[in-house]
């Protein structure tokens, strides 16, 4: 069946009560409606009843059956989904639920707290000096208003000398403290954020593979890099800026009070209002600046994506397509990014307006207490610099107020990642001993499916019993298990049901990071290398590994020839993820680094599927070499790799159906059978 959309100027009503008819008829109509394939505008995608809609069309549908044609038109506007692209799916992150966590802050400030201190000092000072500098300006004042009819210069050089004098020294002291507290203030960001960072990666480490099975590496990224920036940034200006305007504003405001009661009282009405539209306004931003810094998440993961995957989307011509999707992510982040400008700016806006107000008030009310006699000039010239020191003050509070948002909800983030807490630890728990460690695996009754994807079930009740030493082959078509078996021995994943256990002890009571350093050794189909030199890359199997260690792993690895012919040998630098290399280079080096640490027990994830046959056969010599004396399991495609195997499973639907060695279970003409049969014409033809 086949439903084609187009568009359509009318509507008729006998056409429409015809398709009620035809749709009637159709028994397979409750699928397909529920799962329509839509064609519109050259693109194609699966409109589920229950998604989000984005635009609306009149349609024509036209059913195509065996027997006939059914050509309807329907006038109700349809839906049509989004363009596909490969954000289908894309995980929302639940920032709104991220609450800031102050006992971790005071974690990372404890130890920092004498110059924290210090730095609160330095800015106290100079909000203090700020404070007493208007007081001595009105001073300052009365005298050059007393002198305005008076010629006396030796009498106003001798009043004049002990005010101009004070303030010299409150403007030294003022610039040397703020010197000091924006520098301490400083270090004490950038050793905060240092280990805000440390914990963080190190928190991102220990987490559960299913942990990135369900996160991209651009989210993850970003936390690391933009969102402790952004906190780091916050905290400086909130602590420096936001302490000395609160100062100041309370100091200057009790002086206020001292020089006029009257005239601060009408000043200080309107203060009330201000805070409560903050309020509102806070709230409105600050869920702004989370989905601000979540679309900015986004976009960035779009980018990684694209330029780690660069040559995948260059062999695609998807070059175009890329930079659409990566421009309509980050048009996104802007108009976030404008929203909450515009809404910061309208804050600010109405602070300085009332703050100008309030100047113009002061400037009215203090002429008139003048005119009567009831202030001074000095103390009308004090009241106002005070006001306009709030003024600064206040709006530098308005200023920090989208800092302080912005902050949090990055710190909210970041706080996030490091609290969480992975459902196994990399370390602790039972170490066998060397001389003890023999190699045997059991699967005892395992049920499991992968976290990201529970309802469905890959094993269930499944049972193995790979013998110490033996090499076990296991072998299916795809999504039948395989590759999870691997997974399970590896403890990248802990099992729902039933045990895995090796040599009698289970795999969750053994220590991980012992196990995956000493006991097993893994080489997946797509060999991930380091952007170093190859001697680092084989070295990364074992870290105190000598140069001549590295050296004897690449010979039993069959890759000693062909490192030895580059010009620096075993210094070449392979590019990012060994793009230099080709694909039978990377997979020998790959095996040379597993073989450094000498694992009992040999994890080959489909290692030669993805090789030419002259590769194919050099990588397999060198495997053979590597299976000599130890545990093996192969999980192969090309059932030409596991001849030799002691034994060969057959896996269909997570269970094992045949099981023997090559010879026999060609003899049972079951699925092996017709596994090798399928491949025999590849063989030939090749």
């Amino acid at each position: 069946m086949n439903v084609m959309i187009t568009r359509m100027p009318y509507l008729s009503a006998n056409i429409e009560q015809q398709w009620n008819l035809c749709r009637s008829s159709i028994k397979p109509w409750n699928s397909l409606q529920n799962n329509v394939p839509i064609r519109h505008v050259g693109r194609t995608c699966l409109k589920s009843r229950n998604s989000p809609t984005n635009c609306s069309i009149p349609i024509k549908i036209s059913v195509f059956l065996t027997c006939g044609a059914a050509k309807v038109y329907f006038g109700n506007p349809l839906v049509c989904c989004e363009s596909r692209s490969r954000l289908a799916g894309y995980r929302t992150s639940s920032d709104a639920k991220v609450n800031f966590d102050w006992k971790r802050f005071w974690q990372y400030l404890k130890p920092h707290l004498w110059s924290f201190v210090a730095a609160i000092l330095g800015a106290l000072v100079v909000a203090l000096l700020n404070i007493q500098i208007p007081q001595v300006m009105g001073g300052v004042i009365n005298v050059l208003s007393r002198f305005t009819h008076e010629q006396d210069s030796k009498l106003f050089i001798s009043e004049m000398k002990l005010p101009a004098l004070k303030l010299i020294a409150m403007y030294l002291g003022q610039s040397f403290f703020t010197f000091f507290y924006i520098s301490m203030l400083s270090n004490l960001g950038e050793k905060i954020a240092f280990r805000m960072k440390s914990d963080l990666f190190a928190s991102i480490l220990k987490q559960d593979i299913a942990f990135f099975d369900a996160q991209r590496t651009g989210e993850i990224v970003t936390r690391l890099t933009a969102d402790i920036q952004d906190f780091k940034s916050s905290f400086k200006q909130t602590i420096s800026g936001g302490l000395r305007a609160a100062t100041q504003i309370i100091g200057c405001s009790v002086s206020l009070l001292m020089i006029s009661p009257y005239m601060t009282c009408i000043s200080m009405l309107c203060i009330p209002s201000v805070i409560a539209v903050g309020t509102v306004f806070g709230s409105i931003l600050r869920s702004t600046s989370r989905k601000t810094q979540a679309q900015v998440e986004k976009a960035t993961a779009v980018a990684d994506e694209a330029i780690s995957n660069i040559r995948t989307v260059r062999a695609f011509a998807m070059d175009d397509q890329e930079e659409i999707m990566f421009v309509q992510e980050a048009e996104k982040a802007k108009d976030l990014n404008e929203a909450l400008g515009f809404g910061i700016g309208i804050f600010q806006a109405g602070t300085n307006l009332f703050l100008n107000g309030t100047v113009l008030m002061t400037l009215y009310l203090g002429g008139y207490l003048l005119s009567t006699n009831q202030l001074s000039a000095g103390e009308v010239m004090s009241f106002l610099i005070s006001a306009q020191t709030i003024q600064r003050s206040l709006a530098q509070v308005s200023l920090l107020f989208g800092s302080v948002i912005k902050g949090l909800a990055a710190g909210g983030r970041v706080f996030e990642y490091i609290n969480m807490t992975p459902s196994m630890n990399l370390k602790g728990g039972r170490i066998i001993p060397d001389k003890f460690l023999k190699g045997e695996i059991v699967f005892q009754n395992v049920t499991f499916a992968y976290p990201t994807r529970k309802q469905q079930v890959v094993l269930e009740n499944f049972n193995l019993s790979v013998p110490a030493g033996k090499t076990v082959a296991i072998v299916g078509a795809s999504g039948n298990g395989k590759s999870t078996i691997v997974a399970l021995v590896e403890r990248f994943y802990d099992v729902d049901n039933g045990s895995v256990k090796i040599d009698g002890y289970d795999l969750k009571t053994l220590d991980p990071s012992w196990l995956r350093r000493k006991a097993l050794g893994l080489i997946s189909q797509e060999p991930i290398l380091f952007g170093t030199t190859i001697l680092e890359n084989i070295r990364y199997g074992k870290p105190d590994a000598t140069d001549e260690d590295v050296r004897k792993a690449a010979q039993l690895a069959n890759a000693d020839e062909f490192i030895s012919h580059f010009p620096n040998g075993y210094q070449t630098m392979v590019g990012e993820r060994g793009a230099t290399l080709s694909g039978g280079q990377k997979q020998r080096i790959a095996i040379a680094r597993a073989l450094l640490k000498d694992p009992k027990i040999l994890l080959l994830d489909e290692a030669t599927s993805a090789l030419d046959a002259e590769s194919e056969k050099v990588v397999q010599a060198a495997l053979d070499n590597a299976r000599k004396g130890r545990t093996v399991i192969v999980i192969a495609h090309r059932l030409s790799t596991v001849r030799n195997a002691d034994i060969i499973l057959v896996l269909n639907n997570g269970k094992i159906v045949e099981m023997g060695t090559h010879e026999h279970l060609q003899q049972l003409k079951g699925y092996y059978w017709a596994l090798t049969y399928q491949q025999q014409p590849q063989a030939e033809g090749g």
